[in-house]
């Protein structure tokens, strides 16, 4: 008879079980004082039920941009909650394969799930990893599990979509204003990105690569600020700040942090697809911003030249924290993350917009600045994120929404396509530096805040002592 561990986990034996069941039973009789290694595991049919539900937690995570790390520890915590301490993780970009190891004498048992779709669901991420939190506290059964499971996958959206396409646009307003455009220009702008987000829609539905949908989403921000731009219905226009704004917000879906994170963890793989992916959406939206301008000065089209951005100045730093959390939580909103989340994002998008703009004060780089801020955002994001209980992606990606640069963007695809000068490329490669810089730095603040936030809960347990589940009862010693 094998004996229980913490959990309810066997930690019996194999030999122990054989023995047992004797000959008849099925088994081997081991030879005197020669034990099988492995430790007793579960039924097979229960190991695949275990399997199952893991591979669709990790798969949950891996849509939502989640880090392989991430989903890597995620599906062998799960797994061990449920009797299963060996298992083998591999997670590539399109699938998570996972092998569970049930000693010398049984073959390993092997499931695979392919991830076909990527989409931006934060509500539903945060449902999954309170799930996960319960798990691994043992406070729910595998079957429970996975009935709830099924109902968060299967839910729908918290917000409605015109709710979204709305925070998109909003998202857009805050940007304009935050790289230094009027209220009026902030509208069209929003104006242009709610058209860009529900053309993207309807082509989402006809199964569009999203490398088209890109190049289609640039295109239409591009000629429709300088539509607006021609037709002078609004004189003090500039298209430099319009486009820029509809690339911010086409930018931010993009998965560079868990990029960048899965490369700095070892996950070279799965980093090369990330990489893959996001290179190609861009490449998409340098592609239609590229075609709009041909297309304007094929026409003959005039318009002003590139708009040179605001200098650094301690007096727009309030502005620019609340433009920062503005945009941050309209990214948050679009993305449907929880109210609480949306408050801590919108946070981190502050304190993330001015770090940069006192940065930018002292004399440092937008690459310098770029980095320092997003350190910020990942310390402060992994701290706080675990206390209140939600997954620390969602405010470093929202965080880092006011940091994009899609004005560098604009500037180089513009001395790409209308200047037609090779000094566009050192300003592409400058705006592909900062998207890194700020990657890499959300990822290292990150890192820099697991000690400190094991030590808020080791302190957190010191302080609080002993916990009683009930009155103190007299026990009896049970005489054998």
């Amino acid at each position: 008879m094998g004996r229980f561990g913490r959990g309810g986990r066997r930690v019996g034996l194999w030999w122990q079980r054989d023995r047992a069941a004797g000959p008849a039973g099925g088994g081997v009789a081991p030879v005197a004082g020669e034990a099988v290694e492995g430790p007793a595991q579960l039924a097979e049919r229960q190991v695949h039920f275990v399997l199952d539900l893991a591979l669709r937690i990790g798969e949950v995570q891996m849509t939502s941009g989640a880090g392989a790390s991430d989903v890597t520890a995620t599906i062998i915590a799960v797994a061990a909650a449920y009797g299963l301490p060996h298992c083998e993780v591999d997670v590539i970009f399109t699938s998570i394969t996972v092998a569970c190891w049930r000693g010398t004498e049984e073959p390993p048992i092997t499931s695979l799930r392919v991830v076909r779709s990527r989409s931006l669901d934060y509500t539903r991420l945060a449902a999954v990893e309170n799930l996960v939190r319960r798990i691994t506290r043992q406070r729910v059964s595998a079957e429970d599990a996975h009935v709830e499971l099924e109902g968060i996958t299967t839910a729908e959206h918290p917000y409605p979509r015109w709710m979204a396409t709305a925070a998109w646009a909003g998202m857009a307003v805050a940007v304009t204003v935050l790289i230094g455009g009027d209220l009026l220009s902030a509208l069209f702008a929003g104006g242009i990105t709610a058209v860009v987000d529900r053309v993207g829609r309807v082509l989402n539905r006809r199964a569009l690569p999203f490398f088209f949908q890109q190049a289609v989403g640039g295109a239409l921000a591009t000629g429709g600020a300088l539509a607006l731009f021609v037709s002078g219905w609004v004189p003090a226009a500039r298209p430099t700040l319009l486009v820029a704004a509809a690339i911010t917000v086409l930018l931010s879906g993009l998965s560079v942090v868990s990029t960048v994170q899965d490369a700095i963890t070892g996950y070279n793989v799965t980093a090369a697809g990330r990489t893959m992916e996001v290179s190609l959406m861009t490449a998409g939206l340098i592609a239609g911003v590229v075609l709009a301008f041909n297309v304007a000065t094929a026409l003959g089209m005039q318009y002003t030249p590139l708009a040179d951005p605001l200098p650094p100045s301690a007096l727009r730093l309030p502005v620019l924290a609340l433009a920062g959390a503005a945009a941050s939580g309209c990214f948050g909103l679009a993305s449907y993350a929880t109210p609480r989340a949306l408050v801590v994002s919108a946070a981190a998008g502050g304190i993330g917009a001015a770090g940069f703009g006192a940065l930018s004060l002292t004399g440092a780089g937008p690459i310098a600045a770029s980095a320092g801020a997003a350190v910020v955002i990942g310390f402060g994001g992994g701290v706080v994120s675990r206390r209140l209980g939600m997954p620390p992606l969602v405010v470093a990606v929202s965080g880092m929404v006011p940091l994009l640069p899609g004005i560098t963007t604009y500037r180089a695809l513009y001395q790409l396509a209308v200047e037609r000068t090779v000094s566009g490329l050192p300003t592409l490669m400058l705006a592909a530096a900062i998207a890194l810089a700020l990657a890499a730095g959300v990822v290292l603040g990150e890192y820099l805040a697991q000690p400190v936030r094991s030590g808020l809960g080791r302190l957190e347990r010191r302080l609080a002592g002993p916990r009683m589940s009930g009155p103190l009862r007299p026990t009896r010693r049970r005489l054998e």
